[in-house]
């Protein structure tokens, strides 16, 4: 959840012109540790999604279990109204259950870029099928403190975003933030890493702050209260009968 967040001008510059360079060898070793570090093989999580808009603030607690990228699991666990919501991701499918009508919902490709309960993470956030890696090529700059990543989004690669930068703390190996650019280079939203603990031996940011830039006044923020990692499960765990489960 898994598996998230300037001068825009200078920004798109920067990684527009990132774009003629290869990955090399060692910005790819920091996208891969960037990648994995919330996408770890087997892990359960208890976290709360704060949600803040012009219009409303909403808060919900969340508990989810995945192995790697390709199968996750979210049920809300809290407000009651919308306690046993959940979305179940296996492979390249992906959908929601809703208790209230009992009902499994397959989420079509057009739905993509929808909001996921309402916060300003999409189905496609949850969706993410390959690695960065895979899907970018990468090259690194470095100041005192940071290293920055620039990631271009390969020819092959069908992806919302065409171009992403990540800052990363040049001590302790963690991102700082992430910032998102469409296919035209215009920045469209950042994502701040912050507060920094340790569950289960992996340290890591324990909040994340996505802010859309093209919607003032919107934030979701993430903050995760329990992690655990190599926990007994396998494939066979993401079903739509668990996914129909109450805690």
């Amino acid at each position: 959840m898994s598996k998230v967040l300037f001068a825009g001008v200078l920004s798109a510059a920067l990684v527009a012109g990132a774009a003629l360079a290869e990955s090399d060898p060692e910005a790819v070793e920091l996208l891969e540790k960037v990648d994995n570090l919330y996408q770890q093989d087997n892990s359960y999580a208890v976290m709360t999604m704060d949600i803040q808009t012009p219009d409303f603030e909403r808060s919900m607690t969340l508990e989810s279990w995945s192995i790697g990228l390709d199968y996750s699991l979210v049920r809300v666990l809290e407000p009651k109204k919308e306690e046993g919501v959940a979305t179940l991701k296996r492979e390249d499918d992906m959908w929601n259950y809703l208790p209230k009508i009992r009902k499994v919902l397959k989420v079509p490709p057009s739905m993509m870029m929808g909001s996921w309960m309402g916060s300003d993470f999409t189905n496609d956030d949850l969706m993410r099928e390959g690695s960065w890696v895979e899907e970018f090529d990468v090259t690194l700059s470095e100041t005192e403190d940071l290293y920055t990543l620039d990631l271009n989004a390969k020819p092959e690669t069908v992806t919302v975003w065409g171009q992403m930068q990540i800052d990363i703390d040049t001590e302790s190996l963690l991102p700082v933030s992430q910032r998102y650019f469409d296919e035209d280079g215009t920045l469209m939203r950042e994502m701040l890493f912050k507060e920094v603990k340790t569950f289960d031996g992996v340290t890591l940011p324990s909040v994340m702050e996505l802010n859309p830039l093209n919607k003032p006044g919107h934030q979701t923020r993430v903050t995760y209260q329990e992690m655990s990692f190599d926990v007994d499960i396998d494939e066979d765990f993401f079903t739509l009968q668990n996914l129909r489960r109450s805690r």
